[in-house]
Formats: structure tokens, C-alpha cells, sequence
């Protein structure tokens, strides 16, 4: 597989000579054209100015940022030249913070870091301190634009993983929302909600979750390709944003739970010992 990038990976003085290649497959997509309806010809855009309405050639066309409503400034090549970050052949470990500090809505996109000849033992010794550590590495890398991205070093297996991440300032802050809080949530409530996810509770196997619609659509245009009438099933019409008895749902789904088999009696007494432990602690609350 051909790397996406080559430098080298660095911490301190040492200096491991690496290459990046992707950590997810791009998955296929299933991309549609515009058709007239008559003849079903495919429409082509062109670039119309809103102002005279008629097409714009390509050498008539610049960039301008709309700082205000209708107001733009434009920027050339130079501009754009000026602005940019000097390209870098080296990713450069700033700091190594404690992994379980880190938002995970921060990391973005993952790479596997390999190394190249003569780096191998350095790659396993950063590898080793990483995962002993639970440490993760923050850097900065500069990929096949002038766009500069922050970076976390981390290990996963065998591998080191460096995965691009999202500066602070991209990040909607919470408090621009409105939570709930738990004070609302009754101890009987709460008690059965932890025996659901006991019950529920299995290992991570992501081979079970798929892209149902995806394949329903792939379904559908292998049938109409070969001439085939397609049958719409009626869509559920529930109203999902009802509000509803939470503890007669709750106990629906434990009883859904039971006839299903549940998922073993480990779960279910580990769920008996969690309420157990729930109504002990509300006993002495409420004897305090």
C-alpha cells in the first residue's frame, strides 16, 4: 500500500524514521446523478453571476471571504502563499499527556505509523513507553496541503497509531446547551435503567453493526436494474418524542429481557447485586 506520507517521527533527540498510511478503507459510496426527467440526460452546472446572470469562465473567477452580509475581500495566490506553514518532513512530539485526559471528541481521523529501515527499534522502544505510560504523544503534521493538523501518538496493538486531531476552538462548548440534571431521576428509576444495560451488557463486536439503509439501497438498485417492481414498506409512524411512563417501559424491557434468554445469569445476578446495593444505600440515606 502506498504511504500517504514520509518523514520521520520524533521525541526528544531521537528521531524514527516513519511513513503513514490510512487506518479505515473509504467506503464505497453510492453516488447519484441529476437527470432531466424527459430523457433522463444528466444536467451540467455551469457558474452563473448572480448579478448579470450569465456563465463565468474559470480565468474570471477569484476567492473573496464574506466578512459581512454582501461584503467580500480577495484573496490571491500571493495571499494565500503568505499564509501558509512551511512544509514539514518531521512530526515532532511537543508533549505526552495522560490518554484518560483527552475529550474524545477531539481525536478525527486515524493513520497507522510504520516504520522505515533502520527505525524499527526506535518505533518499538516509543511503543512500549507510550502503552506502559497510557500516555498519549502531541504533535503537529502538515499533510499534502499547507494545512497544519494537531496530532496524538497512541498505541494500539502492536501499532502506533497517529491520529489527526481537532483544535479547541472547533469544538461547541456544552454549555451553549441545556442539560438535565439527575436530581429528577427517582433511586427505583435509576435502579432498574442499570439492571437494563447489565442485562444488555455483552463484548464489542462491530462486525454485528451494519449499514442497513446502504444496503437496502444497493438491494433496490440491483432490482430495478434488472427490471424488477420494488415493494415500499409502510414507514413506523410512532412518535418517538412522546413522553412516557419510564418505569412501565423499564419494565417492559427487563420482561422483554427475561423471554429472550437475557444474557446469562452472570449479568442477571451482577444486576440483582447492583439493586441490592442501590436499595442498601437509599436505606441508610433515608434513615440519616
Amino acid at each position: 500500500m502506498r504511504p500517504l506520507w514520509t518523514g520521520a517521527l520524533t521525541f526528544g533527540l531521537v528521531n524514527i524514521p516513519v511513513r503513514l498510511h490510512s487506518a479505515v478503507q473509504a467506503k464505497e459510496r453510492v453516488s447519484f446523478r441529476l437527470l432531466h426527467k424527459k430523457d433522463l440526460s444528466p444536467i451540467r452546472y455551469e457558474r452563473v453571476c448572480q448579478k448579470e446572470g450569465e456563465a463565468v469562465d474559470w480565468k474570471d473567477i477569484v476567492k473573496g471571504y464574506e466578512y459581512g452580509k454582501g461584503k467580500f475581500v480577495v484573496l490571491t495566490d500571493e495571499d494565500f502563499k503568505a499564509a501558509s506553514i512551511a512544509s514539514s518532513k518531521t512530526i515532532e512530539i511537543l508533549d505526552f499527556v495522560n490518554a484518560d485526559e483527552i475529550d474524545p471528541r477531539y481525536f478525527e481521523t486515524p493513520y497507522y505509523v510504520v516504520p522505515n529501515k533502520g527505525g524499527e527499534k526506535a518505533y518499538a522502544l516509543l511503543r512500549e513507553a507510550i502503552r506502559n505510560t497510557g500516555s498519549v504523544g502531541i504533535g503537529k503534521v502538515t499533510m499534502r496541503t499547507n494545512a497544519e493538523h494537531l496530532a496524538g501518538v497512541k498505541v494500539v496493538g502492536e501499532a502506533i497509531v497517529l491520529e489527526i486531531m481537532r483544535f479547541a476552538d472547533e469544538l461547541v462548548d456544552t454549555s451553549d446547551f441545556s442539560f438535565p440534571s439527575e436530581s429528577g431521576v427517582r433511586p427505583q428509576e435509576l435502579e432498574m435503567a442499570e439492571q437494563l444495560v447489565t442485562n444488555l451488557s455483552q463484548a464489542f463486536d462491530p462486525s454485528k453493526y451494519t449499514d442497513d439503509y446502504r444496503a437496502n439501497l444497493m438491494k433496490i438498485i440491483h432490482a430495478k436494474m434488472k427490471g424488477k417492481k420494488i415493494e415500499v414498506a409502510e414507514p413506523d409512524e410512532r412518535e418517538s418524542t412522546q413522553v412516557v411512563d419510564l418505569m412501565s417501559r423499564l419494565q417492559e424491557s427487563l420482561e422483554m429481557g427475561k423471554r429472550s434468554g437475557g444474557r446469562g445469569g452472570r449479568a442477571t445476578r451482577a444486576a440483582h447485586g447492583s439493586t441490592h446495593r442501590h436499595a442498601k444505600r437509599a436505606s441508610r440515606r433515608k434513615t440519616a
